[in-house]
């Protein structure tokens, strides 16, 4: 049995349906189960309710365990992440003795030979030292230690992707001229699913890296030639600081500046490989491990024919509103405001289902594109996602996955999508949308977003953004019926199909409970 953390991130979503084709048996440990339920391999796994940081909950996830793969970090909770990430790692290794696991596995990060850990960025200075609490621990540990994960969805590939497609000319911070030392995600998993059955006297760190070792530069442009673009003009700068780099990152690509810095200050120390080791429990194959364009060619076929599985934003956020939406009529949770409009739809149920599912994204979102991309932008400005994390795929979603400046809490396919706003808000916000029908036949669109205010603020924030609810909400409402009645994901601004029903009077509501 292998206790997988962090399933529902991005190497974790893939390392599972890995191990289960390698015969393992797999239990995911995760802080939200529901978040599993929608992936494909959800019915061959065990799923249990727990967080890392509790002692409990680990105890009782490593019962019957032999391997337990440790695939969590706290990066972004706040000043102390790393005090949490000390802490997590150390109730790992405990309870995993206390079990009698046979081995744990960790993916950490690739750290400069000639830099005193004390210089690292807090992020790669974490990652060391909880891979070291490990190897010196009472259960035998793999810790794997890699540089940049090129594969489709991942932060890093995506922050490549985006520089490279979006600037032909880049004004680059100095550490474009870095050394690195890339790795296609497939050979990660691979060392991830072989460490499972390392023998039990290996107790070490292991460099994982594909066969280039190449500079930012390089890579960006290796991506362009890959990619079939013109050659980028690429200008280094040396006033770039780590802190600007990030929300430079972030202003062109859709990973925030919360995620960028952690990767750019990772960026200003040359990491390579320093042994090569693994191979002896886990040997290369032809062309293994794979050279840096044909990991770059695979992700990019991989994210053209929409078949990615996981992304940087299949984790939520630190920080990211979690609380799901309350269902008890009862809640002392204090005021929730709610706007809800419903309209008849001259077109099946499915038709209208399939906009519905289709929402956000390329499609956009159907009202005043330009509200909603000021909204983003605000919504970047302050720290936030903004809209640019768009969909994982073009056409079908599933619980957890990121949506634009959302996340779906809940998905009833064929009725209802529930979105959770990861926005940056005084309070929690909600959106759902329902595809109903009547004993008569009759098809209809229920739109509500729910918003419940936090402090005097949050109140005021509501009653501002009202007036604005007829032109967003309301022109939602109107268009996603349209389209659905034109059997296709129509534009905002198309005209408005024949025969559509007229809105009902938004009803704005503000109840006070317990």
């Amino acid at each position: 049995m292998c206790l997988v953390t962090g399933a529902t991130g991005y190497i974790g979503g893939r390392l599972v349906p890995e191990l289960l084709k390698a015969g393992h048996r797999v239990r995911c440990l995760a802080r939200t189960p529901s978040k599993l339920r929608d992936q494909p391999w959800a019915g061959d796994v065990e799923t249990v309710r727990g967080d890392a940081t509790d002692e409990a909950s680990v105890g009782e996830a490593m019962r019957g365990v032999e391997v337990a793969y440790y695939l969590v970090h706290a990066l972004g909770t706040g000043s102390t992440f790393e005090e949490t990430d000390r802490r997590a790692a150390r109730i790992f290794a405990q309870q995993a003795h206390a079990a009698g696991v046979k081995r744990i596995v960790y993916l950490g990060g690739l750290t400069p030979s000639a830099v005193p850990e004390r210089e690292l960025s807090p992020h790669l200075r974490s990652r060391a030292e909880v891979g070291r609490i490990f190897v010196n621990g009472p259960v035998p540990a793999t810790v794997l230690r890699a540089a940049v994960i090129i594969g489709s969805g991942s932060a890093s590939f995506e922050m490549l992707r985006y520089l490279t497609e979006r600037l032909p000319v880049m004004v680059t911070p100095s550490w474009v001229h870095t050394r690195i030392q890339p790795i296609g995600v497939r050979d990660v998993l691979r060392y991830l699913v072989g460490s499972a059955t390392m023998p039990e006297d290996v107790n070490r760190t292991f460099d994982v890296g594909g066969p280039d070792v190449l500079t930012y530069r390089d890579m960006m442009l290796g991506y362009g030639r890959v990619a079939g673009l013109r050659k980028r003009l690429i200008l280094p700068v040396p006033v770039l600081t780590p802190t600007l780099s990030s929300h430079w990152v972030g202003l062109v690509t859709p990973v925030p500046a919360s995620i960028a810095r952690p990767l750019t200050e990772s960026l200003r120390h040359e990491v390579i490989c320093r042994e090569h080791d693994i191979t002896r429990y886990v040997p290369d194959g032809p062309g293994r491990p794979l050279p840096y364009a044909e990991a770059v060619r695979l992700a990019l076929r991989k994210v053209r024919d929409a078949e990615v599985a996981t992304r940087w934003s299949s984790a939520a956020l630190p920080g990211a509103p979690s609380d799901p939406l309350p269902t008890d009529p009862d809640w002392a949770g204090g005021s929730l405001y709610e706007d809800e409009r419903e309209l008849e739809v001259p077109a099946s149920r499915e038709s209208l289902w399939r906009v519905i599912e289709g929402i956000g994204g390329d499609n956009g979102w159907y009202s005043f594109p330009l509200a909603w991309a000021v909204r983003g932008w605000l919504d970047r400005f302050v720290g936030g996602v903004g809209l640019r994390r768009g969909r994982r795929d073009a056409e079908r979603l599933r619980v957890g996955d990121s949506l634009d400046f959302w996340r779906v809490e809940e998905i009833e396919p064929g009725r209802l999508l529930r979105l959770r706003a990861e926005m940056r808000l005084p309070g929690l916000a909600w959106l759902e949308m329902y595809a109903e029908q009547d004993g008569g036949g009759r098809v209809r669109y229920r739109q509500r977003a729910l918003f419940h205010p936090r402090g005097l603020f949050g109140h005021a924030y509501w009653w501002s953004v009202s007036p604005f609810h007829a032109v967003v909400f309301g022109g939602m409402a109107r268009n996603i019926t349209q389209a659905a009645a034109k059997g296709m994901a129509a534009r905002p601004g198309d005209p408005p199909a024949p025969g559509a029903g007229g809105p009902r009077e938004p009803r704005y509501e503000q109840s006070t409970r317990g």
